[in-house]
């Protein structure tokens, strides 16, 4: 879930939120978009790995091993 707050539906209560962003009222943080990819795929990989099967993650290696010696 972003820790950001979520942008409402309706056009006009979007409108106010972006005039009170801008005019000082109300205020956002925001995360850089480079940390909450970075973190994002950090994870990634151990999620995968722990779902897969041990004989999956063996399959999916043989085949990467093939690509890169085709090359």
């Amino acid at each position: 879930m972003p820790d950001t707050p979520k942008m409402p539906r309706d056009a006009n209560q979007l409108g106010k939120m972006v005039v009170d962003i801008a005019t000082g009222q109300a205020e956002v943080e925001t995360k850089p978009a480079n940390a909450v990819r970075r973190a994002a795929g950090r994870k990634g990989g151990k999620a995968r790995a722990s779902s897969l099967s041990p004989e999956r993650r063996s399959e999916i290696a043989m085949n990467a091993a093939a690509a890169r010696w085709e090359k």
